[in-house]
């Protein structure tokens, strides 16, 4: 036995001594812990499941004294594999602190890190609050997962991401000590702000127990809008247009010609009967009925001037029949290829169409099946690369496309990655990001917080090709339904 390794054992026999019960080494607990969404494979040493937060000091404490690698996961929902333990060392899997409590009269909910987000949602709702955020895998992705990659979704255009809600958070740095970055008040000028230094770090800098989340309150109506557009130009100008006229949607999604074709291919069924395939846009109003009654009309008048056709939901059965294109667009493409690099790429707001145009030439150029959908009302629109990881020459095609997409993003102004994070498969472009000081800034951030490179290693600052690695064949749990889910009602 090497040093190392009698090091990592010395170290987890401390461990098991110390939290028993919640230490797993069984075959299928390290199976389950070897992989996230990003599906490629890398074991750890063992599985801590802690059932109360001080549980979390003891394992960094330990880790931190043997400079055993952590890697903290949720439900694993990454697709950027951010919870991938590329180091292999201890999985620290924060998903039994799923408390969740609801404070009506401060309006904030007080959530364990491994609380799911739609389960606050529906906490909120039933006190008559609002939890904005909601990532297309709010069903079971957890709080915690959200805060590691400042999570958006569907709702952003009106009411910002998961960093716009977030009053404090509890939890340990790699030491084992416990801190509390924030306080449950709507302000906090006292001193360094590192509660937003942590969010977004994919658990490189710190590890989250505990959040308080600000609650707003629930808009009480909506009204559902579908529109095909002669040109994807035509449809992205709705977010500079529809804020000079004063429309705030609260959703405001886009999806190409080349999505839409693919949805009406697997669904069979024309998005608009008799008219060929357009892009669209699916747009949400909320707020009290007297608010949708007054925007409602400034929309249509919009909508005549601009589309070449639109629906207007009149109940919510016809707004889940609305909602149809979107929640297809992601299934559909999955049909066409064994393989999908979903770039969650943001771009400024006059720059939409340039990356889409950009997206057309890649298309044609290299001959690939790439569509392009997502949030247009903030900039955020996710490119969808299919192919047949098997095929060699398509693989290689697709990875040379995605590169000069990235240096489109990069030359456009924008940013690799809106909510997704950075994690394993956006690591060979974040360097483009930064320039030297910008670099050596963040570097010297990670030294200083986590000088033993103990907390996620292999993220951010190391360059991962996801592309030459083999991904698993394993079925998530969540992966069972065939459609993006719509936001929560509210």
């Amino acid at each position: 036995m090497s040093a190392s390794d009698h090091n990592d054992s010395i170290a987890l026999e401390s461990l098991k001594s110390q939290l028993k019960d919640i230490v797993h080494i069984d075959s299928e607990s390290i199976h389950s812990a070897s992989f996230d969404g990003l599906k490629v494979f890398f074991s750890p040493t063992a599985v801590i499941r802690p059932k109360e937060s001080s549980q979390v000091g003891v394992v960094l404490q330990l880790a931190n004294e043997f400079c055993i690698p952590v890697t903290t996961k949720g439900a694993g929902s990454s697709l950027t594999g951010g919870a991938t333990p590329i180091k292999g060392g201890w999985v620290l899997d924060l998903s039994l602190l799923n408390q969740i409590k609801i404070d009506v009269d401060n309006q904030v909910a007080h959530c364990g890190s491994g609380a799911i987000v739609a389960d606050i949602q529906q906490q909120a709702a039933e006190q008559n609050l609002f939890y904005p955020p909601d990532p297309s895998s709010k069903m079971f992705c957890t709080i915690g997962g959200n805060i590691a990659c400042n999570a958006g979704g569907l709702r952003c255009v009106k009411y910002g991401v998961t960093r716009d809600y977030i009053l404090s958070l509890s939890g340990y740095l790699p030491t084992g000590e416990a801190v509390q970055w924030g306080r449950a008040t709507r302000k906090f000028a006292t001193g360094y702000n590192i509660r937003d230094l942590w969010i977004g770090s994919e658990g490189t800098l710190g590890i989250v127990t505990e959040a308080i989340l600000r609650l707003i309150g629930k808009p009480v109506s909506q009204k559902t809008f579908l529109a095909a557009f002669r040109s994807d130009k035509d449809a992205l100008r709705a977010p500079i247009e529809l804020s000079r006229i004063g429309i705030r949607p609260s959703i405001l999604e886009f999806l190409d010609r080349w999505t839409v074709e693919c949805v009406q291919s697997f669904t069979g069924k024309e998005v608009f009967p008799g008219l060929d395939p357009h892009s669209v846009l699916l747009i949400e109003l909320d707020g009290d009925p007297s608010f949708i009654e007054q925007e409602s009309p400034k929309l249509i008048s919009w909508l005549k001037e601009t589309a070449l056709c639109y629906e207007v939901a009149s109940n919510q059965e016809e707004a889940e029949e609305l909602w149809e294109v979107r929640r297809k667009g992601s299934p559909a493409m999955k049909k066409l290829a064994n393989t999908k690099l979903n770039e969650d790429v943001v771009v400024p707001l006059v720059e939409q169409i340039n990356l889409v145009e950009c997206v057309n030439e890649l298309r044609q150029r290299f001959n690939l099946k790439v569509g392009v959908f997502g949030h247009c009302g903030d900039g955020n629109l996710h490119v969808n690369f299919m192919y047949d990881r098997d095929n060699q020459d398509e693989s290689n095609r697709s990875v040379e496309a995605l590169k000069l997409l990235m240096k489109k993003v990069h030359d456009l102004g924008g940013a690799i990655s809106g909510e997704h994070g950075i994690g394993l498969a956006k690591s060979p472009f974040v360097r483009m990001q930064f320039n030297s000081a910008e670099w050596r800034t963040m570097e010297a951030i990670k030294k200083t917080l986590d000088p033993n490179k103990i907390l996620n290693p292999g993220k951010i600052f190391d360059i991962f090709n996801p592309w030459e690695n083999k991904k698993i064949n394993a079925t998530l749990p969540w992966e069972h339904s065939h459609d993006e889910p719509k936001p929560v009602e509210i």
